[in-house]
């Protein structure tokens, strides 16, 4: 049945608007595509309709010639709305539920015993690749100049090993403001403003402090630049042997005095100590007592305090503000290496390498070392001293016996019971100054 008007059937077309016609009139409305309703549902009171049968079906489009485009029309064309089927659904396609299927392909789970393999080497390599780097890179630094093979008539080794650190007076590298600044004057050459002998050992390790004032012999030695004989020069302060003619012959001399046979040499600079100081940003330090020191420049109050580079340099030089002028700068110069060994092994230092490299950088650049000493020798006196400074090992001043024309004269009978027992690595008994 059509329910358009007569005469507007797709039948009875002729040249119209719209399909191509040059004719003046416009084309007549075009038939509608017809709605074909499913079944209406029962009656109420009549039996359900078996099961599927009053499902309300999908209607279908009818055009005007009677064409059903559910059934196949346009040439078999199924568009699949009135069968239910969604595009993409077909053979080959995702299934859906029962189809054996996802609309989307699932991802593979991720293998995490894989990816924690890869990532565990991945650090492992980084971690190597830097420390082998820093190694190289700390050997480069170390100043090997010192050739302990020219000392001559040296003792016996014994066991453990015997650091000589020496903190020198060498102004090399600064300019005249750093000079002003530091207090350390202008005078020429280089002499030794603190000593220390650090035993290392399987009894602990005992770090033996020698004052520069030390009354000594100084004995025939080889000379560092001629090669030739010299001496003896006889009675002297110690210190006085290397201004005479450099390390090798501060270590004949403490050779020869004690017996102790010396085993690496260490020494830094002004510069180098304040530098360390303030690359690691500075050391914190209780003062039993304020002092005041024109020619160290120190001016201290008592109590916690955190001293910079300037600072700390002034604080172990410092000898005319105490009465026992060079034994209490000893124990001052134990006290500042104990608190700085504390602060360069906290975690906030070692672990924070904008801090460790500064540090070691300093360090390194600024220290003097003998041609046999390792990075591993290095880290060997390191740990010691930190250790002897925690309360693990000893601090001590040589034995002191009285004076002698404003030198130290050493204490003979404990000196000889102190180096046996260091040489034979025993635990020490004797107590110094």
């Amino acid at each position: 049945m059509n329910d358009w008007p007569d005469g507007w059937s797709d039948d009875n077309r002729s040249n119209r608007y719209g399909r191509g016609s040059a004719g003046a009139q416009p084309e007549s409305a075009r038939v509608m595509r017809q709605v074909r309703r499913g079944p209406a549902a029962p009656a109420p009171g009549q039996g359900a309709p078996p099961y599927g049968a009053g499902v309300p079906q999908q209607p279908s489009y009818v055009d005007g010639q009677g064409h059903d485009e559910g059934q196949g029309y346009d040439n078999g064309y199924d568009s699949g709305y009135n069968t239910g089927h969604v595009y993409g659904n077909g053979p080959g396609g995702p299934q859906g539920p029962g189809g054996g299927g996802d609309a989307y392909p699932r991802r593979p789970a991720p293998n995490w015993r894989r990816r924690i393999k890869w990532t565990a080497i991945t650090l492992v390599t980084a971690l190597v690749v830097v420390s082998v780097g820093t190694y190289f890179w700390a050997d480069s630094k170390l100043h090997r100049d010192v050739d302990l093979s020219k000392v001559i008539d040296r003792p016996e080794t014994g066991e453990g090993t015997n650091y000589l650190i020496v903190g020198s007076d060498s102004r090399a590298g600064m300019s005249a403001e750093e000079k002003k600044k530091l207090h350390t004057g202008s005078a020429e050459g280089k002499r030794t403003d603190s000593m220390m002998i650090l035993h290392t050992g399987s009894n602990g390790s005992t770090l033996l402090s020698l004052p520069r004032d030390s009354n000594v012999t100084i004995p025939k030695f080889q000379g560092s630049e001629s090669g030739k004989i010299k001496g003896p020069l006889g009675p002297n302060k110690l210190n006085a042997a290397y201004a005479f003619d450099g390390p090798t012959l501060l270590v004949r001399t403490i050779e020869y005095n004690t017996g102790l046979h010396i085993d690496h040499y260490v020494e830094i600079g002004f510069a180098g100590f304040a530098g360390i100081v303030d690359a690691v940003g500075g050391v914190e330090m209780t003062l039993d007592q304020g002092f005041k020191d024109k020619y160290s420049g120190a001016d201290f109050k008592a109590g916690k305090q955190t001293l910079n580079g300037e600072q700390a340099l002034a604080f172990v030089r410092t000898r005319h503000a105490f009465a026992a002028s060079d034994l209490q700068r000893t124990k001052n110069q134990q006290k500042f290496l104990a608190a700085l060994a504390h602060q360069v092994a906290t975690p906030s230092t070692v672990l924070n390498p904008f801090k460790l490299y500064p540090t070691m950088g300093a360090g390194l650049d600024s220290l003097v070392v003998d041609k046999d000493m390792s990075l591993w020798d290095l880290a060997d006196m390191f740990w010691a001293m930190k250790g002897v400074t925690s309360g693990d090992g000893t601090s001590m001043n040589m034995p002191i016996s009285g004076s002698s024309g404003g030198n130290l004269v050493w204490d003979k009978a404990k000196v000889k019971t102190l180096v046996d027992e260091l040489k034979n690595d025993e635990k020490v008994t004797v107590t110094g100054n």
